[in-house]
């Protein structure tokens, strides 16, 4: 696989995830005139862990980038898992989710979601993103509105992360 058919798969990705270029670059550690010319297949070589980076973001494996293990995986569980870990009263991943969704924190759990948005994994928090909108079946792109509220109305050090 070269890097024109790879750019391609990411592009359709990210869309199907509602993420922007911006977004995505951000999210990635890259810069955005870097995935614009991931994308468009104008990059002639980007380093392996560069890609790597991307694709995990995006929940794609790299031989070939499909969608099977991320499907495997239960994203709010293992999100609603992580933001819980130092806590005695778990965060139900669907409580998780219709937080998510909602731009709206539960009562009790603030604390579960700033350590989610401010300490976990950034693929993990993808994954619920992308979980939480199928399960309550709306567009990605809105959860990640949702986020960002959530993001700034719990002032997490990761906020611009999010925005």
């Amino acid at each position: 696989m070269d890097l024109s058919n790879l750019g391609t798969i990411i592009r359709e990705r990210r869309e199907a995830l509602g993420l922007t270029q911006s977004r995505l670059a951000q999210l990635s550690g890259l810069s955005r005139q870097t995935l614009v010319g991931l994308e468009a297949g104008a990059l002639s070589d980007l380093g392996f862990n560069r890609v790597a980076q991307v694709l995990a973001v995006l929940g794609l494996d790299l031989d070939p980038p499909s969608q099977a293990a991320r499907a495997r995986k239960r994203g709010l569980w293992m999100a609603a898992k992580n933001a819980s870990v130092s806590y005695v009263q778990e965060v139900p991943p669907d409580t998780l989710g219709h937080a998510l969704v909602s731009g709206s924190v539960p009562k009790g759990y603030a604390a579960h979601l700033t350590h989610l948005l401010d300490e976990a994994p950034v693929p993990l928090v993808v994954m619920a993103v992308e979980e939480a909108a199928a399960n309550e079946g709306v567009a990605p792109k809105a959860v990640w509105r949702n986020v960002a509220k959530l993001a700034r109305s719990l002032a997490v050090h990761r906020q611009g992360l999010w925005a």
